[in-house]
């Protein structure tokens, strides 16, 4: 059994700066759960706390049922891999493989065995006899996680492991760790700071924000039912759009478009009718290729992207963008926390690549209210999924 029971945890660094605060999660045994969120957020220390490289100032943390709050990293019976690959350079891929077997006096026998299945599992067999220096940057890094498996701990930590290859080698391990947990289906702890990386590969997804969990869910729970505006804005490529609204009867007014209301999608808490209002680029459409009788809005194009089997119009409305900030950037680039009314901005749409929109052009696009989110204006909780609220503004 390897599941992690994580019970109120605080990590405080000098300065007083609060790197994880009050953190309770379980992750279920064989659970593959990743924390994502910009720099700074606290996932990092999490992971880190939990493998026992950090010694937590509050709570308590338990693997397969055993209080190891306060054991050593050696006695949590965790295996790690990490951003850097951590490989010894002079020794060859059979010895850095079979190294923590070797150094638990596990017999040759096994090692050898066990070094030839793992090696087999991540096709390493022609490159047992080579050193790191003769790997590339994806063979390294399947070394890596060699090691850790060949372990057979209760539950595996790994802090950005493909951060250091390139997109297209990055895209070939996401599937490559996919099918890996498939078959040892050992509790997994993953961080990250892509939100795609996060959503192709977790069970579950933690989001995270100053050292506090934003909302725990199913990948696809987490892009359909964003519990606030921070979770909304950071899951998502491009971004939600968010924009000020008011709720005018049965109608959403932004700035002067309004667009009619079902009732089962109307906001269940606006008193004065002011909400903050989500829009996914793909509730937008291009007329052209939409069902006709959906309201519409004619929009001035500033940016095309072509994807291929996407495009993606750029444009701004009569009503500007609220930024959430940390979210507009994965890295984590904004300095300012709170909920900012931009006087510039862009609203994305993605619509069917047989688009005629150019650049300057006119364009319609038609809105699907259905798929339209709202957000309290103070709190930025959702209005519309009845989670707890979870404060975005500093």
């Amino acid at each position: 059994m390897g599941e992690i029971a994580i019970q109120n945890v605080t990590k405080e660094f000098a300065g007083g700066v609060v790197a994880v605060d009050d953190v309770t999660l379980t992750i279920e045994d064989g659970e593959f759960m990743v924390l994502v969120g910009p720099s700074g957020c606290g996932k990092t220390t999490l992971l880190r706390s939990i493998g026992g490289l950090e010694e937590v100032d509050g709570g308590r943390i338990s693997i397969a049922g055993r209080d190891v709050t306060r054991l050593a990293p050696a006695a949590r019976d965790l295996a790690m891999v990490f951003q850097n690959y951590a490989l010894y350079p002079h020794m060859t891929v059979r010895k850095n493989l079979g190294y923590g077997l070797r150094v638990r006096r596990t017999p040759r026998k096994e090692i050898k065995q066990r070094v030839e299945e793992v090696a087999k599992m991540l096709g390493l067999e022609e490159l047992l006899d080579r050193r790191p220096g003769q790997l590339s940057g994806g063979q390294q890094q399947r070394v890596a996680m060699g090691r850790a498996v060949i372990r057979e701990p209760a539950a595996y930590l790994m802090d950005e492991p493909l951060s250091n290859l390139d997109a297209k080698l990055r895209v070939g391990m996401r599937t490559s760790l996919q099918q890996l947990h498939a078959r040892l289906r050992t509790t997994t702890v993953y961080v990250t700071h892509d939100q795609v990386e996060a959503m192709t590969l977790g069970n579950r997804v933690a989001v995270m924000r100053d050292g506090k969990i934003q909302q725990v869910d199913a990948p696809q729970r987490l892009y359909q039912e964003p519990a606030n505006l921070f979770v909304a804005a950071f899951i998502g490529s491009p971004s939600m759009n968010l924009v000020a609204g008011t709720i005018e009867g049965d109608e959403l007014a932004i700035g002067s478009l309004r667009i009619p209301l079902a009732r089962e999608r109307r906001p269940s808490d606006a008193p004065d009718g002011r909400v903050v209002v989500g829009i996914r680029p793909e509730a937008f459409e291009d007329a052209a290729f939409a069902p006709s009788g959906g309201p519409t809005v004619d929009v001035q194009v500033e940016v095309i992207e072509e994807l291929g089997s996407d495009a993606f119009l750029f444009f701004a409305l009569d009503s500007p963008p609220i930024v959430v900030g940390e979210a507009a950037s994965a890295d984590g680039d904004e300095e300012d926390a709170t909920l900012l009314a931009g006087s510039k901005g862009l609203f994305a749409a993605r619509v069917d690549p047989r688009t005629r929109a150019e650049v300057g052009s006119v364009t319609r696009l038609t809105i699907d209210p259905s798929r339209l989110h709202f957000f309290s204006p103070e709190t930025g909780a959702s209005l519309l999924f009845g989670r707890a609220p979870v404060p975005t503004a500093a």
